[in-house]
């Protein structure tokens, strides 16, 4: 019974010192970051969401297309999807808005749902909005042949 207590008692012991450390260590990792010669945010109200453009062009195979508008105060959780009220396969003929996939209708065992697929449900994952904002980080990024301006 006294080992069993002890036992306990340690690994309490060894968990709250893996917690302390491990918080300490975040901390002092995210001031690192923020503070990186490498990394320059962008200002607070730089950023210019449009409210309506046009789509841009893809700049690799297969890349989910960009959102041409602002998605502010969106909700996509699981009981409600607001960019299926335009988007969805009832209303895109009279919002002008392009149809969901095809692809988003599969399971990920190829068979076809009735309904957006579940893997697929969440659209803000992917599909991102476009922005004019400049990139945290350089990159030396090219698109593929054939794709991009």
């Amino acid at each position: 019974m006294k080992k069993t207590i002890l036992t306990k008692t340690f690994f309490q012991w060894i968990a709250a010192f893996t917690l302390l450390v491990s918080g300490a260590l975040w901390a002092t990792n995210g001031a690192d970051l923020t503070q990186s010669p490498e990394v320059s945010g962008t200002p607070e109200g730089s950023i210019h969401m449009p409210k309506q453009q046009g789509r841009m062009a893809l700049n690799y195979v297969n890349q989910p297309p960009l959102v041409p508008h602002s998605v502010d105060g969106y909700q996509v959780s699981k009981n409600t999807n607001r960019c299926l009220q335009c988007h969805g396969v009832e209303h895109y003929r009279t919002t002008g808005a392009p149809r969901v996939s095809p692809t988003h209708f599969m399971d990920s065992d190829g068979k076809v749902l009735s309904n957006v697929a579940p893997r697929r449900y969440f659209c803000l994952q992917c599909h991102v909005p476009q922005t004019d904002a400049a990139p945290i980080v350089e990159n030396t990024f090219t698109p593929s042949k054939g794709f991009g301006n």
